[in-house]
């Protein structure tokens, strides 16, 4: 991989992790289409190690809340009654189930769904799925009412980002629209619920594959990682300021149209279809 490719894949990466529109299945075909080869799910998990600093960065003070009073409220009484408590346990319920779907299916991931039909097929699926939701979801409730239950639901909304074209953010944004969340806190919570998860896949991956990763391959995924956590926080500052009056439709539509891309590609051969 070049110094070149690994800029573009890093773009790619951060700019899709956190908009709805699948970050796998971007960078399954930006190589597919330009003749690089592909840099593998390994390669992908750990530069998702920049777009995590994003979040670090941009829900710092979150992030921080939910932390401490989550200790604090180890202690029990009146401090495991916070809501930053019950904010703490909802994130750690919720990243239960991918931990478990992720390493019981993780050879499946890595090598069979890693398909034109199946990333093209995800695209239009979650798109047509994250469009029920935007018409049917009720968008009343904020930040203070989320619960323990709505933790474990997003979390098991957040198993289906393990298909390839379907979005992690795009999967558990939709599950807290029909949980009756609104769009930016359903967004917010869904950047949290994605630090756990995406820490513990990066961190995996780069100690499975570090003889490739940290060999000659060291220096483009260093890049690559570093230009995903720019565009990463600058993808999240957009996303966030975008939902607060806005609705999600213009990433349906936009989903839509690139998986029928992906699907006539495919069926053309050029994609490695029929």
């Amino acid at each position: 991989m070049t110094i070149l490719q690994a800029i573009v894949l890093g773009l790619v990466q951060g700019l899709t992790e956190f908009l709805p529109i699948s970050s796998s299945g971007h960078l399954y075909l930006v190589p597919v289409l330009s003749g690089w080869k592909d840099p593998g799910a390994g390669f992908t998990a750990v530069i998702q190690l920049g777009t995590i600093l994003a979040v670090f960065l941009y829900f710092g003070r979150d992030l921080g809340r939910v932390f401490m009073g989550w200790l604090r409220g180890l202690r029990g009484g009146e401090a495991a009654r916070t809501h930053e408590a019950r904010m703490g346990w909802a994130i750690a319920l919720g990243t239960v189930p991918i931990a478990l779907a992720g390493l019981a299916f993780e050879k499946s991931i890595d090598t069979h769904l890693r398909t034109p039909w199946v990333v093209g097929g995800s695209l239009i699926a979650f798109a047509l799925v994250m469009g029920l939701a935007e018409r049917v979801g009720r968008q009343e409730r904020k930040w203070e009412d989320l619960t323990l239950r709505d933790g474990l639901t997003m979390g098991l909304w957040q198993c289906l980002a393990l298909v390839p074209g379907s979005s992690r953010s795009g999967c558990t944004i939709t599950g807290g629209l029909f949980g009756g969340i609104d769009r930016a806190t359903a967004a917010r919570f869904s950047f949290l619920l994605s630090v756990p998860a995406i820490l513990a896949s990066g961190l995996y991956k780069l100690y499975k594959e570090r003889a490739d990763l940290l060999g000659g391959g060291m220096m483009p995924t260093i890049v690559a990682t570093v230009v995903a956590f720019v565009s990463g926080y600058a993808a999240i500052a957009f996303l966030m300021k975008f939902l607060q009056s806005r609705s999600t439709w213009v990433f349906v539509w936009y989903r839509v149209a690139l998986g029928l891309v992906v699907l006539g590609l495919a069926f053309s051969g050029r994609l490695g279809g029929v």
